[in-house]
C-alpha cells in the first residue's frame, strides 16, 4: 500500500518541479559556443553597460539601444539561459527610442548569485549606477 502511494505521488508530481543549482553549466554549451559566451560577448557586454539598478529579486542592467548591441546582448542572453537556466531573463526596449534594459531574475538566491558572477559587470560602473 505505502509502495503504491509513494509510486502515485510520484506520477502525479508535476514535471520539471525541481530547481536546477545554482551553478553554470559550462557543458550546455559546446565549446565554439562557450569560447564566444565567456570569453567574447561576456567581456565586450561589461564593457557596454551604461547602467544597473538593484530590483528586489536581481538587478537589470543598461545598455545603448542601438541594433548592433541589442542583438549582442539577445546573443548573450540565448546562452546564459542554456548555461545558467535558474535566471528569468527579460530585455526591454522603452518606447521612443527609450532605454533599452537587460533584465537578470529569479527564485531566493539568484541576486546574490548575479552579485558574485557578474560582479567585474557591476564594478565596472561606478558612476551614475542606481543601487
Amino acid at each position: 500500500m505505502r509502495l503504491r502511494m509513494l509510486l502515485f505521488a510520484v506520477l502525479l508530481s508535476p514535471l520539471g518541479a525541481q530547481d536546477s543549482p545554482f551553478a553554470c553549466n559550462r557543458t550546455a554549451l559546446t565549446a565554439q559556443d562557450r569560447k564566444r559566451h565567456f570569453d567574447e560577448l561576456g567581456p565586450m557586454l561589461r564593457t557596454l553597460v551604461k547602467n544597473i539598478r538593484e530590483v528586489p529579486d536581481g538587478y537589470e542592467f543598461q545598455f545603448a539601444s542601438d541594433p548592433a548591441t541589442y542583438r549582442l546582448v539577445a546573443e548573450w542572453a540565448a546562452g546564459e539561459h542554456l548555461c545558467c537556466p535558474f535566471f528569468d531573463i527579460d530585455l526591454r526596449q522603452e518606447r521612443e527610442k527609450g532605454a533599452f534594459w537587460m533584465r537578470l531574475t529569479g527564485r531566493a538566491g539568484v541576486k546574490q548569485f548575479i552579485e558574485s558572477d557578474l560582479g567585474k559587470w557591476m564594478s565596472a560602473v561606478d558612476h551614475g549606477a542606481q543601487r
